[in-house]
């Protein structure tokens, strides 16, 4: 079993930065795609940012230029650094993985609890 633990969501003025950070932890034997989502208040949940084991990054058109993701492989971490930040940034972000616990599983899709991400006007 994988679990994914998320630190560093908060409370920050308008366009102002906060860094997330997601560790995955438990039987791992490899840790695909690594992403956040994020749901607003009275939206879905929605892709913010995705990078697969190799690097290659998926942006939301909505904070290009202004998030960043990047992994660290070695550590099953992914992080989310946000920049600019906007009230309709405003979410709970969610860490997301795709996680094998052996050679011969299928990927399981792996959920953090959330991170309550609030910018102030």
């Amino acid at each position: 079993q994988v679990e994914l633990e998320e630190s560093g969501g908060g409370v920050v003025q308008f366009g102002g930065s906060l860094r997330l950070s997601c560790r995955a932890s438990g039987t791992i034997f490899k840790i695909g795609t690594m992403a956040w989502y994020r749901q607003g208040p009275g939206k879905q949940r929605e892709l913010v940012a995705s990078i697969t084991a190799g690097g290659k990054e998926r942006m939301s058109d909505s904070v290009k230029g202004r998030f960043a993701i990047s992994r660290h492989n070695g550590e099953n971490t992914v992080s989310l650094q946000m920049n600019s930040l906007k009230p309709d940034d405003t979410a709970v972000y969610y860490c997301n993985a795709a996680a094998l616990t052996s050679l011969y599983s299928t990927p399981d899709d792996v959920w953090g609890q959330g991170t309550l991400v609030t910018v102030l006007s």
